[in-house]
């Protein structure tokens, strides 16, 4: 009996370690919910694109992502403020109900008709909007539901779930536009959508900390010194602004269109979507067990990955290249994710998580619509490649600047955690 009982609690002990977040029944349930959604959002990006450019040019489908990304900047502050002030459980599902209504109505008119491009940037506004209320509501909600040992485990187990969706999403998008329509994908991602809504009609989490009579002017300064006080905090997002644009930009709006061209479509665009996936999902189950003890130093290092998809997007050989490049680019974002967030859920109080975290959130993509925007008639005027090897070497300079910065490269995590 008592080795039995030794037995059980080592692999207790071992399950815990691992993925120990899930034994509790709040993130449990939050959890099954984004993971399924996932599935959906990772189809999303390759039946719009697809959809945009069986009409439109790549610069249609840089509008179209400039669309999506426009509103989520202008209204994170805002969203960082209410998620705040009101449950952020209620706004995470009411943006989720606006995300189903808006994926759900263009997945209909793709069916039936042909979008023109204004139905695309309204749609997408929609989407955006929905998004920009949503990501500090859940940066907030998390700490509310896990306790703060499974904090990073917590944060890598939401890296998986959309790492899951990034390898099944893409793939079963470029399955399904081969087939039929992207109008189909669309629809998938507008009921997982709705999944999420009933996941988090099921977590029990309404609780906030604000005084009600502040005003949204006194909420929005207190986050704004929160931000400002934490050197570390406030030189990774500046730049972050650049880089994102860099990186992101030329990689979703040019990459559809080197698909189409040098490639077989939107069936190798997905496997290399997908490959960003898997490389996210090998980052992900890496840091359920790693935990160093200089988080952002950690993170920074691992981002000269990016460099790699980048610049074999310059060159696109074959398929197998590119979906290797966005394999190691998928895993260094999984790992920087997962201790971002975690450091700042560890260091910034409680009660005014979601609105630092929509501060973080606002100046990372603030200039992420203009670089969706220009970088199709960039290529136009210089072509592809330049614009891709260009974005590669200012990306590796900006990042090398950040390891200049003591506060980024000595925070520790406390030796009890």
């Amino acid at each position: 009996m008592a080795g039995g009982t030794g037995c059980r609690y080592i692999q207790a002990v071992g399950v815990n370690r691992w993925v120990g977040a899930l034994r509790q029944r709040n993130f449990r349930v939050f959890f099954i919910g984004q993971a399924a959604s996932q599935i959906g959002t990772g189809m999303a990006p390759v039946a719009i694109a697809f959809a945009v450019l069986e009409h439109g040019s790549a610069s249609d489908v840089g509008y179209v992502l400039a669309a999506e990304t426009l509103p989520l900047v202008l209204f994170l502050l805002v969203g960082g403020v209410i998620a705040d002030k009101f449950s952020r459980r209620l706004v995470m599902l009411s943006s989720d109900i606006l995300r189903f209504c808006a994926q759900g109505v263009l997945g209909i008119w793709i069916l039936v008709a042909t979008p023109p491009l204004w139905g695309f940037l309204f749609l997408a506004a929609l989407l955006g909007t929905g998004m920009a209320f949503f990501t500090p509501a859940m940066t907030g909600l998390v700490p509310q539901i896990l306790e703060d040992a499974h904090l990073q485990q917590g944060n890598a187990l939401n890296g998986l779930a959309e790492s899951g969706g990034r390898i099944v999403g893409p793939a079963l998008a470029g399955v399904i536009i081969a087939t039929s329509s992207p109008g189909w994908a669309v629809l998938v991602d507008a009921l997982s959508y709705l999944v999420s809504v009933l996941s988090l009609a099921m977590v029990r989490a309404d609780w906030s900390v604000i005084r009600p009579s502040d005003t949204f002017v006194v909420l929005l300064r207190e986050g704004w010194q929160q931000f400002w006080d934490r050197t570390w905090l406030w030189v990774v997002v500046v730049q972050s602004s650049i880089v994102n644009t860099l990186i992101f930009a030329p990689f979703f709006v040019l990459g559809p269109v080197i698909a189409k061209e040098h490639l077989r479509g939107a069936t190798a665009w997905g496997a290399v979507l997908a490959s960003l996936g898997v490389g996210a999902l090998v980052g992900g189950a890496v840091m359920l067990r790693v935990r160093p003890r200089r988080p952002l130093l950690v993170g920074m290092l691992i981002s000269f990955v990016w460099v790699f998809p980048l610049m074999a997007l310059a060159y696109p050989v074959s398929t197998v290249a590119i979906a290797i490049g966005s394999f190691f680019g998928g895993g260094a974002l999984s790992v920087f994710g997962a201790l971002w967030n975690t450091t700042m859920q560890r260091e910034i109080p409680a009660e005014v998580l979601s609105r630092v975290s929509a501060y973080d959130w606002f100046g990372s993509l603030v200039f992420l619509p203009l670089g969706m925007a220009a970088v199709g008639p960039l290529a136009d005027s210089f072509g592809t490649t330049v614009v891709l090897v260009t974005a590669a070497g200012l990306t590796v300079l900006l990042i090398a600047a950040v390891l200049l910065v003591p506060s980024v490269t000595q925070l520790r995590v406390p030796e009890s955690t």
